[in-house]
């Protein structure tokens, strides 16, 4: 099974609002996922990220693709420093 971490877009109309989810890649956008990492919202100003850095580094370690957009989520919040500095102690 090819694990991927994404998003999974909530909200209303016109107000976006995403949880950063493990799913399996032939699951829907919306639809059933393993487990939640974190949020994002894009409203806010400044955007809002809270991931479970952690749970994202344990992901990552397992083997979970991020897509390009939860990458970049990832970078922002500091979780691939993490990852990468785990990395380099194993």
């Amino acid at each position: 099974m090819a694990v991927r971490i994404r998003l999974k877009r909530m909200g209303a109309k016109r107000r976006p609002f995403y949880r950063l989810v493990v799913a399996d890649s032939r699951a829907a956008r919306d639809g059933r996922f393993i487990d939640t990492l974190g949020t994002y919202n894009p409203i806010a100003e400044p955007a809002e990220i809270n991931v479970d850095a952690e749970k994202a580094v344990d992901w990552l370690l397992k083997g979970a693709q991020p897509s390009d957009t939860a990458k970049a989520l990832l970078k922002k919040s500091g979780v691939m420093d993490k990852l990468a500095s785990t990395r380099n102690e194993g």
